[in-house]
């Protein structure tokens, strides 16, 4: 995962210690809230500092 923009719902599924299934309602959410702002989504993928951001409250520096 190092180097990557984007994070998968199976890495987030992982980390978080829940279901995939799950995980992608939580992505589609994320994926709206950036959408409503302007910003392009991929489906399925969400901004790896966006999900920092949201989750741990903290946006880490590259």
């Amino acid at each position: 995962m190092e180097g990557a923009i984007y994070i998968t719902a199976a890495e987030m599924a992982e980390m978080l210690a829940i279901s995939k299934s799950y995980e992608y309602k939580l992505i589609k959410q994320k994926n709206e809230e950036l959408d409503a702002k302007g910003f392009i989504t991929i489906l399925g993928k969400v901004a790896i500092k966006y999900f920092e951001e949201k989750f741990y409250g903290v946006t880490v520096s590259v």
